[in-house]
């Protein structure tokens, strides 16, 4: 009976050995814990395989979504370098824009009156006097006709003597 038992764990150790040896042979490893054999110090080195690595086919790219990016504004093609070109310039710029402003109408009439007096740009009167019929308080808008009448004034002042 010793002899059956020895027999069969001689039996099983040369199997694990066998098994061990062609997982070097092919390149994987096994662990021998998980074949209940005792671990071996194995100072050999591993014989590459003769074939290739199999390799995945490759994937399907999958369309990136891209958000486009709200358009920036675009710059001026040339930055003035001093403060009063500069001013010149952005009020040049919003003068088109004005009515685009989401303003009350006083606030579209201190705006106008702004740019007025900024740029001496008289051509702006009208939309201002618009603007000052807007306003509901009557001393605001008693106000903002009268500050027009001035600013009128001045151009015709400006105008004769000239």
């Amino acid at each position: 009976m010793f002899d059956d038992t020895t027999q069969t764990n001689q039996a099983q150790n040369d199997a694990q050995t066998d098994d061990q040896a062609v997982s070097q042979l092919i390149g994987i490893g096994v662990n021998p814990s998980s074949t209940g054999a005792a671990p071996t110090t194995d100072t050999t080195t591993p014989v590459a395989d003769d074939k290739p690595a199999e390799t995945e086919a490759p994937k399907a790219e999958e369309p990136e979504l891209v958000t486009p990016e709200p358009a920036a504004p675009a710059a001026p093609a040339t930055v003035p370098s001093n403060l009063d070109d500069i001013k010149i310039q952005a009020l040049q710029e919003l003068s088109p824009l004005v009515d685009k402003l989401d303003q009350t109408p006083e606030e579209k009439y201190k705006t106008l009156m702004m740019m007025i007096q900024a740029s001496d740009n008289q051509d702006l009167i009208p939309s201002a006097y618009t603007a000052a019929h807007g306003i509901s308080d009557e001393k605001l808008k008693a106000e903002a006709l009268l500050n027009i009448v001035n600013e009128i004034n001045y151009f015709s002042q400006k105008s004769q003597s000239n």
